[in-house]
């Protein structure tokens, strides 16, 4: 908890309810949320792949569910390496549910399991920047210290591959089989995330591979249609 950062424990806070057990240890791992001893609620504000080997353990034996935020708007406030405050941002980036599929990649085929259950936060956040040069390469002088949560806008459950397929668009926007390129143009996303879209949608049997098009792209459709 000492390394906690303000997104999570807020999230956390938000999330828990009155008689849930926090951070507590369950088979050999701390588990952010316990609720009615059966459930175990992991929360992540990042990347899914350092919990790997932690939920395919808990899940062999609990129903868990693993609840990530994604920013639909963001705020950004800049504050010198003493703490005064810069200036602030709305941020032009808006995030969608579909993004969940950058960290699905880590654990695709956890979706199949029974005991599974993927939720989405859709968020408003205040990302903030210190002037420090401990920034990244791309922008050395700033560095971001803290993410904090603003107001929970929507949640959304992913229970199968069935729920995720179904992020997809319809048949009217999307010809089934379809190519990334396709499904980038249909959804209004980049060819990076709808790659990974489709690779995750392929690794838990939701989606296959049915030929090759123009140039050797990939055509995909769903099991079945």
């Amino acid at each position: 908890m000492l390394r906690e950062k303000s997104l999570h424990a807020s999230v956390k806070l938000w999330y828990a309810r009155p008689q849930d057990r926090v951070e507590t240890p369950v088979d050999g791992y701390v588990v952010d949320i316990v609720r009615d001893d059966d459930l175990l609620v992991e929360i992540q504000t990042r990347s899914f792949a350092p919990l790997k080997k932690k939920l395919r353990e808990l899940t062999k034996t609990r129903h868990v569910r693993l609840v990530h935020p994604i920013a639909t708007e963001k705020w950004i406030l800049r504050i010198s390496e003493h703490g005064e405050e810069l200036g602030r941002r709305k941020s032009p980036k808006r995030g969608r549910v579909e993004d969940v599929f950058r960290e699905l990649v880590s654990i695709p085929d956890l979706l199949q399991h029974e005991r599974f259950v993927l939720e989405v936060l859709l968020i408003q956040e205040e990302e903030v920047r210190m002037y420090d040069g401990k920034g990244s390469w791309r922008h050395p002088e700033w560095h971001q210290v803290d993410r904090r949560l603003l107001e929970v806008v929507q949640q959304l459950r992913l229970r199968s591959p069935q729920e995720a397929v179904a992020l997809l668009p319809d048949a009217s926007a999307l010809p089934r089989p379809f190519t990334n390129r396709q499904l980038a143009t249909a959804a209004k996303m980049n060819l990076n995330l709808a790659g990974r879209m489709t690779y995750c949608l392929r690794a838990m049997d939701a989606l296959e591979v049915v030929g090759t098009g123009a140039h050797r792209a990939q055509l995909f459709a769903e099991p079945g249609s």
